[in-house]
């Protein structure tokens, strides 16, 4: 495949490495303040782009009929909008907070998890986040996917907050340490005992691959997709 990377960062340049390996061609390398770019030269656009101008990329995409893979946290206010266009224009779309397949696997954890924990009262959850100091955004999305999906499977919680408790509220904190790809950790902890699951990333590769698998899955298709469609899980 003909393959766009939106965002030339050191995600987008280890998928550079990943796609060559398997067989695809990068046509267009797109940075932050490149803004006159033929994307119908792809035939698949991966975007790791910056909260300001994931929205732009995507929508540039789906205009011109190109599939697009995106893993640009931050902008998610404009998601529903996305959604509309993909549907209106008939395109192609996967948005993840995080396309590393093990990651994807530690979400059905997750929420498999907060169902067996949801009538145990006894039990407060709170979740830590850890990620390289050059990441813009706190906490995570991988984080905020963690948290909601908790919310969603479990009776006693309905917000998540950075860094603040409360009865019904998730609170997340979030660390950044130089050269840490991306460490995510639930707690559930009672006066007796305390139940941890983690995620811990020894690289960035796991996050490109899957985002290359994304790309090969979704060509050819029409429709808004997630990675459990691409892993065919959940």
């Amino acid at each position: 495949m003909n393959i766009a990377l939106l965002g030339y960062g050191r995600m987008g340049q280890t998928i550079e490495q990943i796609a060559i390996k398997r067989g695809h061609t990068i046509v267009l390398k797109v940075d932050k303040d490149d803004k006159d770019y033929d994307i119908t030269k792809a035939d698949v656009a991966i975007d790791f782009s910056i909260p300001t101008v994931a929205f732009s990329n995507i929508s540039n995409c789906i205009n011109n009929n190109v599939p697009v893979i995106s893993g640009t946290t931050g902008w998610l206010e404009h998601y529903d909008n996305a959604i509309a266009l993909c549907k209106e224009k008939k395109g192609a779309f996967i948005y993840a907070s995080n396309y590393s397949l093990g990651v994807n696997i530690f979400f059905e954890l997750n929420k498999t998890l907060a169902k067996m924990m949801s009538n145990l009262k006894q039990y407060n959850v709170s979740m830590e986040e850890i990620h390289h100091t050059k990441k813009l955004d706190a906490p995570s999305g991988t984080a905020i996917s963690l948290a909601n999906d908790i919310i969603s499977n479990h009776k006693e919680f309905d917000n998540w907050k950075l860094d603040e408790h409360g009865e019904t509220t998730i609170p997340i904190t979030a660390k950044r340490i130089e050269d840490v790809p991306g460490t995510h950790t639930v707690t559930y902890e009672s006066e007796v005992d305390s139940i941890t699951i983690d995620h811990v990333a020894h690289n960035r590769q796991g996050f490109a691959l899957g985002a290359v698998i994304a790309a090969e899955w979704i060509f050819g298709k029409t429709g808004v997709f997630t990675m459990n469609d691409v892993l065919n899980i959940g």
